[in-house]
């Protein structure tokens, strides 16, 4: 099996992270599409995702556990991804009720409210506003977060191979 420097492979995972930050941030800035509480806690596991990833590629230590963190963290937002895509395909009757804006509920809900919301989501999460290839934003998020936690777990077994003793 071929093996790769790890720190270079975590660093890789790093701008995979990035470029979905700044694909998100197109879309919302350029695009204007407008992200639900859904939306905004998968940006937030991706940023989660990729500190870690540049935590490991600049870290000379602790990949294996690096390796298992980024994973963990990147499957945790493929959770949310994944709920996120099963309430954009829920029937119209059984979508929740939308919520009022995350401003307000910040500013006037209490924070384990706040965060059940964002974990949930509401009605407006359930609106598809974009596609590529049939497939909305969280379905290519979802795929996404899968192949980074891949990548991240690949990295648990691509070490430096030890030299044979001759």
């Amino acid at each position: 099996m071929a093996k790769f420097n790890p720190r270079i492979c975590f660093l890789l995972g790093f701008v995979a992270c990035a470029s979905l930050l700044g694909v998100g941030a197109y879309l919302q800035f350029v695009e204007e599409l407008e992200p639900c509480p859904l939306c905004i806690s998968q940006r937030l596991a991706i940023l989660a995702t990729g500190v870690v990833f540049l935590l490991a590629g600049l870290h000379n230590r602790g990949r294996k556990v690096y390796a298992v963190v980024s994973a963990v963290t990147a499957l945790s937002g493929a959770s949310i991804s994944a709920r996120h895509v099963w309430l954009q395909h829920l029937p119209p009757e059984e979508v929740p009720e939308c919520s009022p804006g995350l401003e307000y509920v910040f500013q006037h809900f209490p924070l384990a409210d706040t965060i059940k919301l964002m974990l949930t989501g509401t009605g407006e999460c359930a609106k598809v506003d974009w596609t590529l290839l049939g497939f909305s934003i969280p379905a290519w998020t979802l795929l996404a977060f899968l192949l980074l936690a891949t990548w991240g777990g690949l990295q648990f077994v691509n070490g430096e191979e030890q030299p044979e003793n001759e």
